[in-house]
């Protein structure tokens, strides 16, 4: 990991910044604070800085699986130019949803990892974010019967976990989101990506068809 140090000092006003431009610009009625990092899951995440919400909207942030909130996470650390494989450093919050999606992801893995166990079958999740993977190959790494590998490309990046002598799967062909056209109640424009949009992480899911191209491999 890079040595590069995010700090309430040099990076606090950058993020600051950009987020009193851009809560007024989407209507939510939020404040933050910025503080060095801290976590109750350490084995997880060590984030250098944490920013938490509050306000009268802080509900509309933590919908949908924290929907708006990582969106507003995403576009900050595009502003900041934090490399992917540094996102966790930096770690956005509210109402504890973060604790609790750790916790989620956790037992999750837990529970995977004693299905893959006892039907020595490969099991796939719903794709996920990098940080979220990370989460859940740290969750199994003490599993020495197992082992998990990331597959898939962009936002259909998903883990698998397999028993540790299996063969690996396949790199499945690379996926679009389908277009929607406009339209549903009011002619508001339709849902993108369908039932993918109901959130990563968790055993199950169906993840949709699969189209060709080049194999890709990772922890992460």
């Amino acid at each position: 990991m890079s040595d590069i140090k995010y700090t309430v000092t040099e990076t606090g006003p950058k993020i600051e910044a950009f987020l009193n431009r851009i809560l007024p610009l989407a209507g939510l009625n939020v404040t933050f604070d910025i503080t060095d990092g801290e976590t109750a899951h350490h084995t997880f995440e060590t984030p250098d800085l944490v920013v938490r919400f509050v306000g009268l909207d802080v509900d509309l942030l933590v919908a949908n699986k924290a929907e708006v909130m990582l969106a507003l996470e995403h576009l900050t650390m595009e502003i900041l130019g934090v490399p992917s494989d540094q996102h966790s450093r930096l770690c956005f919050d509210a109402n504890d949803h973060r604790l609790l999606r750790i916790e989620e992801l956790r037992l999750s893995a837990v529970t995977v990892a004693d299905k893959v166990l006892t039907s020595k079958i490969a099991f796939q999740f719903n794709p996920m974010n990098s940080r979220e993977r990370r989460i859940i190959h740290l969750a199994l790494r003490d599993y020495k019967e197992l082992r998990s590998e990331s597959i898939g490309q962009g936002q259909f990046r998903h883990v698998v976990v397999l028993p540790a002598d299996a063969p690996s799967l396949p790199e499945p062909p690379p996926q679009t989101v389908p277009f929607r056209r406009p339209g549903g109640f009011g002619g508001a424009p339709g849902p993108v990506g369908g039932d993918r949009r109901r959130g990563p992480g968790g055993p199950g899911g169906d993840r949709g068809p699969r189209r060709g191209g080049p194999p890709r491999r990772d922890r992460h």
